[in-house]
């Protein structure tokens, strides 16, 4: 399937800290679940059995971390095929990943920026492209924040829309990180989301960031989303229809109601772009 049927709807990452409280009492205005599969596919105990009372009853996506797949590494086939037992027993159809890579003959611990090139196009894509045999289904691809963009040919969205096409997969859409590379490398962040495959937006991660300098923005999903982030949020609903959208928060967490108030927001966002649709069709 190339799309991922969540309904337009306003997620959450699940982190183990609130796990127990979501167990006994789920919110009713969050409509799926994002993991990263590498905090969960070993789990055991009793977080193992909640989490398989959790994707027993709701909707989830696996997000990845450490699958490198910008990385001249080999592509870690073992990992991907882990990944897709784990998916099968829990029933967890959609998979999503940086387009970034994070390890250079061992781990690196960070996700670091693929230089801006065509062979680096060729080579993404086709590590994506393998990726996705091995799943059987297409993957989201997320565009990244960056701090340096060394060795470039080609500007951050030329090169993005290129892996994307090239691999033939869908696109996680990061709000966030349009905002703060907007910042950090002075371009328009409505010009650049504009100029993303809107056919191929799957779901959409909005988050936090910290300010370290008037023009130099930290993607930390540390703290609340900020107005222009929310507005340019909303510009993409105009842009392209209302998609799945997910709150990440990693860490600094606050308590549950107010991440769920941010879920919120998201779901007041949706609707009020539903609504303006639906005013220009009639």
């Amino acid at each position: 399937m190339d799309k991922y049927p969540l309904d337009n709807a306003a997620g959450l990452g699940l982190r183990r800290s609130f796990l127990s409280e979501i167990v006994a009492n789920p919110p009713a205005n969050v409509g799926f679940y994002e993991v990263a599969p590498e905090n969960w596919m070993t789990l055991g105990g009793k977080l193992g059995k909640q989490f398989r009372a959790m994707t027993e009853r709701f909707q989830f996506i696996c997000h990845g971390l450490s699958l490198s797949i910008g990385s001249s590494d080999p592509l870690d086939e073992k990992f991907v095929r882990d990944l897709k037992k784990f998916m099968a027993e829990h029933g967890i159809r959609y998979y999503s990943e940086h387009l970034s890579y994070c390890s250079h003959e061992g781990h690196l611990y960070d996700l670091m920026p693929i230089p801006f090139t065509a062979d680096a196009v060729k080579h993404v894509a086709a590590r994506i492209r393998r990726v996705q045999d091995i799943l059987e289904h297409k993957i989201a691809i997320e565009n990244v924040s960056y701090y340096a963009a060394l060795g470039r040919e080609m500007s951050e969205i030329e090169f993005f829309n290129a892996v994307i096409e090239e691999a033939d997969c869908n696109v996680l859409i990061d709000i966030n990180n349009i905002y703060v590379n907007s910042v950090n490398h002075g371009y328009d962040a409505e010009a650049f989301l504009k100029a993303m495959p809107g056919k191929r937006i799957a779901y959409a991660h909005i988050a936090g960031h910290y300010v370290e300098a008037e023009d130099f923005l930290v993607d930390t999903h540390g703290a609340p989303v900020i107005d222009p982030v929310w507005q340019l949020l909303d510009k993409a609903y105009a842009r392209f229809g209302v998609f799945p959208t997910l709150l990440e928060r990693d860490f600094n967490l606050p308590p549950l109601a107010e991440l769920l108030q941010e879920v919120d927001t998201i779901r007041s966002i949706q609707n009020s772009a539903n609504l303006r649709q639906k005013q220009q069709v009639a």
